[in-house]
């Protein structure tokens, strides 16, 4: 979604409010695509401070389905996103001072809503995702989901070629 920012940076300098729907179905990652299940509205406000310098803020909340990291299933994730962005559009990113944010989002007049949000709910991705706290996974040998139920599969055992290490441990074990 765009919004247009000409308000904000003609002489008049007219602050831009707006609420407008979030128009990302899906969050695509080089780890895979993860679909967008829900979301509110996104209320932006965009005002003039100084010069070519704009404050930007951006609330909503969405929820997400990603799998669970052991036994693969789609788990709930929400984020709720509160931001705010200082940016400065008359300098390019390499001229970027530690109080200002990158403008990447903003071409020309127009302000990329789903880009913008899309860097925030990247620095908020979760490292781990579980279903619950005590997910057992999956079977190494069938796959089967060890959270509903057990299989038949023998133990593989650990790998012969780790039993000098392991030995090592038995012997220097602390007490």
């Amino acid at each position: 979604m765009l919004i247009n920012l000409s308000d904000v940076l003609s002489d008049q300098h007219k602050t831009v409010e707006e609420t407008v729907p979030l128009t990302m179905e899906t969050i695509h990652l080089r780890s895979g695509d993860y679909p967008v299940i829900k979301s509110e509205p996104v209320h932006v406000r965009a005002e003039h401070i100084k010069g070519k310098e704009l404050l930007i803020t951006a609330d909503t909340a969405l929820t997400v389905l990603i799998p669970c990291d052991r036994c693969l299933e789609d788990v709930r994730y929400d984020f709720v996103i509160n931001c705010t962005k200082h940016v400065d559009i008359g300098l390019s990113d390499a001229e970027l001072t530690e109080e200002l944010d990158e403008s990447n989002f903003i071409d020309g007049y127009h302000l990329d809503v789903d880009k913008m949000l899309f860097s925030e709910i990247l620095s908020e991705w979760p490292e781990k995702v579980l279903c619950r706290d005590d997910c057992k996974g999956l079977c190494r040998v069938c796959g089967q989901n060890l959270n509903t139920g057990s299989c038949d599969c023998e133990d593989p055992g650990l790998d012969p070629r780790m039993s000098v290490v392991r030995d090592l441990f038995k012997n220097f074990k602390e007490v």
